[in-house]
């Protein structure tokens, strides 16, 4: 396994501005082979829904049960529940799927104090770029679920209504799970409709619950029927490029 501090080092440095073009150079075969390995391990998957949430919230705690029973939810409609594949509520979700036997898969993350894969996984990969990683949940994911998280979480949430916005991906669901944890969050996002920073149709590019249920109507309702996932065209792989079917490949 590569060591959590090597990709760490590289980030740094490449932050500092412009290197050698060798550096460059090699740097941008990096990323462009993190995300191939994603490409790979994910693309026979199937329509996705992406469960974001904190690796610090763990089992007992209300936050988890939540997160758990919306996995399970989500695997029941179909889809295969895809998290950042670390603790917390990431394993809830991915432990949910499981409940149910259905598909549950990660995204991990190298960090200086490493996050090991959940035991819930599947199938996971794990990547050295958060921007990659970033990537990789959200480009097979047609429902999107966001959970009381922390810089993490509220990095993913603001990325994704972001794309949708500058209609740089289509409108999927997003569901922002948990009124009184977020409830100053959404007040705020409130205030920048107020002020102008955003329009109001923005705001409608998610929806606020503490519902399992409402939340599975809404993405039933804007991911499911509106992308017609029930008659959705299912890939096979390719014995000639060396692809295989089946889904527990850990790495």
């Amino acid at each position: 396994m590569n060591s959590p501090d090597k990709p760490a080092n590289e980030e740094l440095l490449f932050s500092e501005g412009p290197r050698s073009r060798w550096s460059e150079f090699v740097f941008a075969c990096n990323v462009f082979t993190q995300l191939i390995k994603g490409f790979r391990a994910f693309h026979f998957l199937g329509p996705c829904a992406t469960v974001f949430g904190s690796a610090r919230f763990k089992e007992g705690h209300p936050y988890y049960e939540s997160a758990r029973k919306m996995g399970s939810e989500l695997a029941k409609m179909g889809f295969t529940v895809m998290t950042g594949g670390g603790p917390g509520l990431m394993e809830a979700a991915n432990r949910g799927a499981k409940d149910v036997n259905g598909k549950s898969v990660g995204c991990n993350i190298f960090l200086p104090s490493e996050q090991f894969p959940n035991p819930y996984l599947d199938k996971w990969v794990t990547i050295r770029y958060f921007f990659v990683r970033k990537v990789l949940l959200s480009k097979y994911s047609y429902a999107f679920v966001v959970m009381p998280g922390g810089y993490g979480t509220l990095d993913e949430f603001f990325e994704a209504i972001t794309l949708m916005q500058t209609n740089k991906i289509k409108k999927f669901p997003v569901v922002l799970f948990g009124k009184d944890f977020h409830h100053k969050l959404y007040d705020h996002i409130l205030h920048l409709v107020v002020i102008g920073t955003i329009a109001a149709e923005d705001v409608a590019l998610f929806i606020l619950t503490d519902s399992t249920e409402e939340a599975i109507k809404h993405i039933d309702e804007f991911a499911v029927k509106q992308f017609n996932l029930n008659r959705k065209k299912i890939i096979k792989p390719s014995a000639l490029l060396g692809e295989q079917e089946q889904l527990l490949e850990k790495k």
